[in-house]
């Protein structure tokens, strides 16, 4: 791995100019390198850049991921699956989406267009874990944002209890339902409700990175002591990370924005304080503590 800049006090105007100079540098050692495992070839839907990725090799007990968008699992949980890769089924919730940034809207002018790149954008980030995926077909909630409908919520739990049924003992891990998102509110609900007990902290707005306090206290004041944190490091993997952000490229336009998760895990990071000394990045999750 690439000596990895941090956005500390001084670093912090630099930090993604240091950071896309490492991750430069880091896909230039991917595509010469001979390893024992596939270094793949992706091309972004989007701008048909392509990034190279080392596939990954997961064991261990199979997870299904319970993602309301395209993007969240890749936003907020990757790096995780990267640096300690397990067998990955994803079920995406709400595919059916206008939402795109400004900037290429008149490329993508319709829900079947968008809909059509974010799930290629999807498709592409999740080749490095061999992820299966099902697309439940969902429409994202619209502006002005309003509580979900319950009746949603059940079909919803019943259409993800159908496809549960054919996995076993998976672990599931959902979202914690950090945003305010009634799509993320109602994802996680369902998947409390079909046992769920292992969730991640969404990072699906800009505006939440740092968990802004008005966040802190409406999250904390729905999940009270029920949720646990704990960290999860994600250093080895940050780079390959950011290669899933840019394989979602129309959605983190412009650039800077791509960055954003990553120096929100940097600041999370902060928190190991029994870690060796060095460049820390990390992803926070939620356990639901049972009596």
């Amino acid at each position: 791995m690439l000596t990895l800049p941090q956005p500390d006090a001084e670093g912090i105007y630099t930090f993604p100019t240091d950071l896309a100079e490492a991750h430069f540098q880091w896909q230039q050692d991917l595509s010469k390198r001979k390893s024992e495992a596939p270094i793949l070839n992706m091309p972004a839907p989007l701008s048909g850049t392509t990034y190279f990725i080392e596939q990954r090799r997961p064991t261990g007990r199979p997870v299904v991921v319970i993602e309301p968008h395209h993007d969240d699992f890749a936003l907020s949980a990757s790096g995780q699956f990267l640096a300690r890769p397990r067998p990955l089924t994803v079920i995406t919730v709400f595919t059916r989406s206008a939402s795109i940034d400004p900037a290429f809207a008149s490329d993508f002018p319709t829900v079947d267009a968008v809909s059509a790149l974010r799930a290629a954008e999807s498709a592409a980030a999740l080749e490095a874990f061999g992820a299966r995926r099902h697309l439940l077909g969902h429409s994202d909630a619209t502006r002005p944002y309003r509580a979900y409908d319950r009746q949603r919520l059940d079909q919803i739990t019943h259409e993800l209890a159908t496809l549960l049924s054919d996995h076993g003992d998976a672990e599931l891990l959902a979202p914690a339902a950090v945003t305010r998102h009634p799509d993320h509110l109602l994802v996680h609900e369902a998947a409390r409700r079909l046992g769920c007990s292992w969730f991640w902290e969404d990072l699906a707005f800009w505006s939440t990175y740092a968990l802004a306090g008005c966040d802190q206290h409406l999250f904390r004041a729905r999940v009270g002591s029920s949720l646990a944190p704990e960290l999860a490091d994600i250093t080895e993997s940050v780079l390959d990370k950011l290669t899933l952000l840019h394989l979602h490229g129309s959605q983190k336009h412009p650039a800077s924005k791509r960055f954003k998760p990553l120096r929100h895990a940097w600041t999370v990071a902060a928190d190991l304080v029994d870690q060796p000394q060095g460049p820390r990045f990390a992803e926070r999750f939620y356990h639901l503590e049972t009596a």
